[in-house]
């Protein structure tokens, strides 16, 4: 029997230790946590979105460097993905955008049902088991080192252990040291599906405040670079929320890059400016004795009101009356283009995923094995491949784990 090493217990690791396993392979998984599967534990707020319903040219697109994922999706798509937790009594649900939940909303229960098919396959995990050293001769993989110098010899070495993101969950970036060791190229890492820090302070008194149906512009020096429509969040230090996340790849490489950073939201994206005006007069009429604070209610969230009336210079307390054609244009503008800049990115321990990681020139798009090390197999988050929020990455991760521990057991 062919003797292999996962080393990381996260979702690719697991997979690719079942499938090894289950062509004939004696596999043993190293974590060094006390569990495996923390990370995915957490995944969807906890209730694990495993996937999408999505077809493969959906998944390429959603994916940074998804067309090398081609051949594993095709492999294993998200309807396998399926099939497979369904065999290990796992019922699964489709929700908004095509995300695919299991029924019981419940995260653990994808760990529990991958730690069961392990222990039913004889893998041998070991978990508190950190790896020091992938060990190497005639750039041939021999074997793996963990702590207290204990060998354990191996015929094929599968990497999987992680990025940078929420490492209290043991993605401490170890990873990416074997990798560089070995001679592999690691690219810039940095967060993505992070939030985002801004200058504006007034975002303090925002926070907490959820804005559906807007549409949020990315701007690098003035220039828009990406944009977005769908919901967000004001926080404590800036905005986060599912537009955002997805936006926040690249506006951490762009201010990596030194540039000047920006986002525009439109809170009205459905109107013209015309129609926006047209819709303002209106409520003028309506509320044509109050004070501008108090003739927004309609339009706007409360919080948001002072905010706006400041930005378009527009005294709370004036009377609605007293407001001019040019006054209520400059209130069009900010409604339509409320302007923030991004000073920075939260940090990477907050981030979802890892942006950046391994080349993906160095490894092999269908086997998923090093160009540079014989034996040795790169998976998971650990490479420079991240998605967008939609039960993407996990889906990565699956079809990489699938074809590593194939080609790592044949």
């Amino acid at each position: 029997m062919k003797k292999i090493i996962v080393i990381g217990g996260g979702c690719a690791g697991m997979m690719s230790a079942i499938r090894a396993a289950e062509h004939g392979a004696n596999v043993t998984l190293l974590e060094k946590m006390p569990k495996v599967g923390r990370k995915l534990g957490i995944t969807g707020k906890g209730r694990c979105n495993l996937t999408n319903n999505a077809d493969i040219a959906e998944f390429v697109k959603n994916i940074h460097n998804g067309k090398f994922l081609y051949s594993a999706f095709k492999s294993f798509s998200a309807s396998d993905t399926v099939n497979f937790f369904e065999n290990l009594g796992v019922s699964t649900k489709i929700e908004r955008g095509g995300r695919i939940f299991p029924v019981s909303d419940d995260a653990n229960e994808i760990v529990d049902a991958l730690t069961r098919k392990m222990a039913v396959l004889g893998v041998d995990v070991r978990k508190n088991s950190p790896v020091t050293d992938i060990l190497v001769e005639n750039k041939k993989i021999i074997g793996v080192k963990v702590v207290g110098d204990k060998i354990f010899t191996a015929d094929a070495v599968i990497l999987a252990t992680g990025g940078l993101s929420y490492p209290k969950t043991g993605s401490t970036g170890d990873g990416f040291n074997f990798a560089r060791k070995l001679g592999h190229t690691i690219t810039e890492i940095l967060p993505a599906l992070v939030p985002l820090e801004t200058e504006e302070e007034f975002v303090h008194d925002l926070q907490g405040l959820s804005l559906k149906n807007v549409h949020v512009k990315l701007l690098s020096d003035g220039k828009s670079v990406d944009e977005q429509f769908g919901e967000m969040l004001f926080t404590h230090f800036g905005v986060s929320g599912p537009i955002i996340l997805t936006l926040s790849r690249k506006a951490a490489k762009l201010l990596s890059d030194g540039r000047f950073v920006e986002i525009e939201i439109n809170l009205k994206p459905a109107l013209t400016p015309e129609q926006l005006d047209a819709r303002i007069l209106r409520d003028f009429d309506k509320f044509r004795r109050k004070t501008m604070k108090n003739a927004l209610i309609d339009l706007l969230p409360s919080k948001l009101i002072p905010i706006v009336l400041d930005l378009a210079y527009l005294p709370e307390e004036k009377r609605v009356d007293d407001i001019k054609q040019a006054e209520r244009r400059r209130l069009v503008e900010i409604l339509q283009c409320l302007p923030l800049t991004i000073k920075k990115t939260r940090p990477i321990d907050e981030a979802i995923i890892t942006s950046g990681g391994i080349s993906i020139k160095e490894v092999n798009p269908k086997t998923f094995e090093s160009k540079i090390i014989k034996n040795l197999y790169i998976i998971g988050e650990i490479l420079d491949i991240d998605g967008f929020t939609g039960g993407f990455n996990l889906q990565a991760a699956w079809s990489m784990g699938n074809s590593a521990g194939i080609f790592a057991a044949q």
